[in-house]
């Protein structure tokens, strides 16, 4: 009977030894499991209207939630007071666009108006002056480059809109690329990209524009499909463009992206890979062409954008799911030094 039970005491031994409680869970973001993103609560109660296809941008001390389905006021971070406030009322519905800081004003370009699926490009830059807290319609874009779901980023005083698309989500993906001189109030056509992307944000960095994430929408098809790997790259100096050898990890669009302390981060998204909006955060060496997966977003979104203040990256606003619902009206933070 003893050697009964020492048997069955070794095969549990044996048992548990060949367990493994410490495995990895998969994740089906592929970054860690405890993310360091926390959302962050007003001092005051307040919050801004929630919102998608939004821009979230700073100027100064504050930081500035703007355009989105429907026509939506400004709404207004103040940074250091951990306060929301509400500014004027966009002139139209602005959205599928991002932002442009110019003279301490926000420049809104390569944006669409109007109802899915059939949004049109908006003809004109519109520009909101903080300082005022009021609007106005700036340059006409010209006729034929046309197009919203575009990339724009400012380099040296000009402003560079990248790709696009111009009939809504149905068809008209383009790369080109175009400069707008404000000083001058002239545009210039450049080199086209690689490919046609829509639905992304571009990053400045180092001389160079990169064109990151994003897809070619297709709504008769699936409008989530189709999306971008391919990192291309433009050299202000040489009006050239190359493609990147590796690609991005998690390929999605929608997406959020900026350049901080000699890295990209890509950010939130959505895609076919699944209902819930991606929380990946994806950081790119521009000096290597490698990437590194970084600690997930609390929560997954897409359609707005992200800031860099006071060694915090913040994010507010944005779609949780793919496609247009629930709409959020929060605030997430991630220390970054």
């Amino acid at each position: 009977m003893y050697r009964f039970l020492l048997l069955l005491g070794l095969l549990a031994l044996v048992a548990c030894n060949d367990s493994t409680p410490n495995d990895p869970v998969e994740n089906d973001d592929s970054s860690p499991a405890t993310p360091t993103w926390a959302e962050r609560a007003s001092a005051d109660g307040s919050a801004p209207t929630a919102r998608h296809e939004a821009a979230f941008v700073a100027v100064n001390d504050r930081a500035y939630l703007l355009g989105g389905r429907g026509i939506k006021p400004v709404n207004i971070y103040d940074l250091k007071e951990n306060t929301w406030t509400s500014g004027d009322t966009s002139p139209v519905e602005i959205h599928h666009f991002q932002p442009v800081v110019y003279n301490e004003e926000i420049y809104l370009l390569g944006a669409m108006t109007g109802g899915y699926p059939g949004e049109t490009p908006l003809p004109e830059i519109y520009i909101y002056s903080p300082a005022s807290n009021s609007w106005r319609t700036g340059a006409t874009i010209p006729e034929g480059r046309r197009r919203g779901g575009a990339g724009a980023v400012l380099v040296d005083g000009k402003i560079y809109l990248v790709c696009g698309i111009q009939d809504g989500h149905r068809s008209g993906h383009v790369p080109w690329l175009d400069v707008y001189d404000p000083t001058t109030d002239t545009w210039e056509v450049l080199a086209d990209a690689p490919r046609p992307r829509d639905h992304f944000q571009a990053v400045a960095h180092d001389g160079k524009i990169y064109a990151l994430a994003g897809r070619t929408t297709k709504a008769a098809t699936n409008p989530f499909a189709n999306t971008i790997g391919e990192v291309d790259v433009y050299d202000l100096a040489t009006n050239t463009w190359t493609t990147l050898t590796d690609t991005l990890p998690t390929h999605r669009a929608g997406n959020a992206a900026i350049a901080v302390n000699d890295e990209i981060l890509v950010i939130g998204g959505e895609s076919t890979a699944h209902e819930v909006a991606h929380s990946n955060v994806e950081a790119l060496d521009p000096a290597s062409g490698t990437w590194t997966m970084l600690d997930s977003l609390s929560r997954g979104r897409h359609g707005t954008g992200v800031i860099y203040y006071g060694d915090q990256l913040i994010m507010s606003s944005g779609c949780g799911n793919r496609g247009g619902s629930p709409e959020l009206a929060d605030v997430i933070v991630r220390d970054w030094e």
